[in-house]
């Protein structure tokens, strides 16, 4: 019988630990993932490729992903006591997290582009997968910024699963985050979560105010990778911005601020100033083409790898302008022979400042971003998205 040939196998192959995100990932690792040009790579059910079969899961496994399994089953023979959810199912396996915004957003960002060219489908649930683990929430920041962008979000958590298997009427999957999304996407990703968030949070899209005014926002960190000496810190911009006709400064932190609060205060800002973290994925807000500056502790730059860029990543995906960074030369020397451990040292550590080289490096920041919003006043153009708004759905 067709029902009785239904093979489970483990979501997370172990086979593949030592390289758990090349080829297939080690997520349904026997499954090729579908390519379309300049789209993340994906695996939908049924389809051509799953000869019509759907995806059924044993699922509710929260600490080993290898204890969770996965089939396809033909849909007039699916596994004894299976359960059927019906509609369309948004399921995301990342090796990072949802609970890190910058991690979240890069896992969420595939559903956005689906939802986009596939006329705004919303799904009736999403499934949450880290190494194969399900996970049952997002961080808040990104459960709004989906609610905005696709619409209501409902995470399943297979509750029932325990009298038998779970199987999808249509289910697409994404294993590899933003994976091969080509730039075209990306831009039209970003603008769409930029429009569709400012809308959310009663916004206006329209130009208000002098489209000539520099908008300087310097967003602080409490604890690790805070500045030791803020208000030092914070008079250098504030006198820099004060030579500068225009322009003002916003002082803020992203803790004590709503998802909202974030949106508007980033939606008003033409230049970030802030250290490397989580918070700095709210540049996603920023009107296209604004300007970045970032700065780290001592040791990251020696020994934190690619990771440490990945707010120049996203700059650049959503159009921005990342200015450069600032790495502090001074701190505790590390005493340890492995560099892990001496990153473990840095990763949080506080930074000091070099006034004159913040001074310098701003002025000239001012200055590029003052030409900039002249040439754009000029072209009756100052904001570049407007006039561009992105068309939902297509």
């Amino acid at each position: 019988m067709l029902q009785e040939a239904v093979t489970f196998l483990p979501l997370k192959d172990l086979r593949f630990a030592k390289e758990p995100m090349s080829g297939n990932t080690w997520f349904m690792s026997s499954i090729d993932d579908t390519y379309e040009d300049g789209e993340s790579q994906h695996l939908y059910f049924p389809s051509s490729a799953s000869k019509g079969r759907l995806l059924c899961l044993f699922g509710n496994h929260t600490g080993d992903g290898a204890k969770n399994s996965y089939a396809l089953a033909w849909p007039e023979a699916l596994p004894r006591n299976a359960t059927l959810l019906q509609g369309l199912t948004f399921m995301s396996d990342t090796y990072y997290d949802y609970h890190n915004i910058w991690h979240g957003l890069t896992a969420i960002t595939p559903f956005v582009a689906w939802h986009m060219r596939k006329e705004c489908v919303v799904p009736a649930r999403w499934v949450l997968f880290h190494w194969g683990e399900l996970r049952t929430r997002m961080n808040p920041w990104i459960q709004t910024l989906v609610e905005a962008s696709i619409g209501k979000v409902m995470i399943e958590k297979f509750e029932n699963n325990d009298h038998g298997p779970t199987c999808f009427e249509k289910v697409v999957v994404f294993r590899h985050n933003q994976g091969a999304m080509g730039k075209k996407r990306e831009e039209e990703v970003y603008d769409l979560m930029r429009f569709k968030t400012r809308a959310y949070c009663n916004i206006s899209q329209e130009i208000t105010g002098d489209p000539k005014a520099i908008r300087l926002t310097l967003l602080l960190r409490d604890g690790s990778r805070s500045f030791k000496d803020e208000p030092a810190v914070i008079r250098i911009f504030d006198t820099e911005c004060g030579k500068v006709d225009g322009c003002r400064l916003k002082v803020a932190r992203s803790n004590n601020l709503t998802f909202c609060d974030q949106v508007k205060l980033l939606s008003d800002t033409d230049v970030l100033v802030s250290a490397h973290g989580a918070q700095m994925t709210n540049l996603i807000f920023m009107d296209k083409n604004s300007s970045i500056m970032e700065f780290y502790p001592k040791g990251w730059r020696e020994l934190a790898g690619a990771g440490q860029y990945v707010f120049r990543w996203l700059a650049e995906w959503a159009r921005m302008r990342h200015r450069g960074s600032w790495w502090d030369p001074k701190g505790e020397p590390c005493t340890h022979d492995d560099k892990g451990s001496c990153f473990s040292l840095y990763k949080d550590a506080q930074l000091g400042h070099d006034e004159a080289y913040f001074a310098n490096w701003t002025a000239k920041v001012l200055h590029e971003v003052k030409e900039y919003k002249l040439a754009e006043a000029s072209e009756n153009s100052s904001h570049p998205q407007v006039g561009s708004w992105p068309r939902p759905c297509g």
